[in-house]
């Protein structure tokens, strides 16, 4: 199995528009240029967004699908250059009927220690935590 993106960079300062393998594109730049994301918190959203893919559908599988779903991902970096990520803390807020604690733990367990890739690349470098609530429906 492969991945690919393609970035290119736009002739004005530091912005940049990268392209997956589907097509899709998402746009990048600088915080001074403040025109797109910032790659390294781009990587705080793949974090996120490739433990709620498994989430939603092992929630699904569990018949017990969401309504809502949020996760707010918080990091923490060294203060010298490179600025490495040391720790990364996803927060999920929940919706859905008949969600239990014990379904919602075990989704993002498996997510994080089985099924996300980016957590799987991350986990040898950065100390990554996690919590929940489920919010009334």
């Amino acid at each position: 199995m492969t991945a690919e993106t393609i970035l290119k960079w736009v002739p004005e300062g530091k912005r940049f528009v990268s392209t997956d393998s589907t097509g899709h594109s998402v746009v990048l730049s600088t915080l001074d240029e403040n025109f797109g994301m910032k790659p390294s918190e781009l990587l705080l959203s793949a974090l996120a967004a490739c433990a709620s893919v498994d989430v939603v559908d092992i929630l699904a599988k569990k018949r017990t699908p969401l309504s809502s779903l949020e996760v707010a991902v918080s990091a923490e970096q060294e203060s010298d250059p490179p600025w490495p990520f040391r720790k990364m803390h996803m927060h999920f807020l929940l919706k859905g009927r008949a969600l239990t604690d014990k379904n919602v733990e075990q989704a993002i367990r498996l997510s994080e220690e089985k099924y996300c890739s980016v957590a799987a690349t991350l986990r040898a470098t950065v100390a990554i935590t996690t919590s929940f609530e489920i919010l009334e429906n």
